[in-house]
């Protein structure tokens, strides 16, 4: 009773996805694949070998047991996995390609850590002999300072996240200026570029909660554009954008 209602089952889904185990599915995969194909940019002998791997011999059949058992051919493997090949041939290549345009684009010094300035003379050549296309932040702080110490902290980590950026921090008392960087406005962000100050934060911390991190102290800055893009982001940004498609 069981056996023929088994077959009563098979008969009723006899040609929908039939193959079963892992050879049937297999063989399906082959026929969905030459379905799918587009019949004009399949050549003919593609169309042969596709339509060979996917309909395979009947069991009944016993001069066709040898075509049906038989093992995938090494031109028939080439055939399923070039798709694929390619696909992930192309992404490495593209990949490569963004990689090598960032290399490009991110000309000029690089840093990566934030430089102490021990005198108001290093201070003065620091902003004056830096290349014209850098972005010079100097924090200026005096030790046990409410905030000093969370910022120097959140800089040493954008240092490293912006290493075309350079990073600079410097005791009031030694920038030769105390008088006008009291504790009252301490810490001070100071931003120059060729030369100019571009910008300046009095009492900076001021700006985020009592306690923070380097990604507020980021998000800070990009809103005053003052931090280029970041090219670890950039490459990140576009491998999602790869894996997704």
């Amino acid at each position: 009773m069981e056996e023929a209602k088994s077959q009563s089952l098979e008969e009723d889904f006899e040609g929908q996805a039939t193959h079963t185990g892992p050879k049937g599915v297999i063989n399906d995969w082959r026929k969905f694949k030459l379905e799918s194909e587009d019949n004009d940019s399949v050549p003919p002998s593609k169309k042969e070998i596709l339509r060979q791997m996917s309909s395979p011999q009947s069991r009944d059949n016993k001069d066709s047991k040898e075509g049906f058992s038989r093992k995938m051919s090494v031109q028939e493997y080439k055939l399923i996995h070039q798709d694929k090949e390619d696909e992930n041939c192309l992404r490495k290549y593209r990949q490569q390609c963004m990689q090598d345009m960032h290399q490009k684009l991110s000309f000029g010094p690089r840093y990566g850590f934030v430089y102490e300035l021990e005198t108001g003379e290093q201070f003065l050549e620091t902003i004056e002999k830096e290349q014209k296309i850098t972005t010079i932040l100097v924090h200026i702080y005096e030790d046990g300072i409410k905030g000093c110490d969370a910022l120097n902290s959140s800089l040493t980590c954008l240092a490293v996240e912006y290493p075309m950026v350079k990073f600079c921090k410097i005791k009031a008392s030694n920038t030769g200026a105390g008088d006008r960087f009291s504790s009252d406005v301490l810490p001070t962000l100071l931003v120059y570029k060729g030369g100019e100050l571009i910008s300046n934060f009095l009492s900076v911390t001021e700006q985020f909660a009592e306690e923070f991190f380097a990604g507020d102290v980021e998000s800070f800055l990009n809103e005053y554009g003052l931090l280029p893009a970041r090219e670890i982001h950039a490459l990140e940004q576009t491998n999602m954008e790869e894996d997704t498609e």
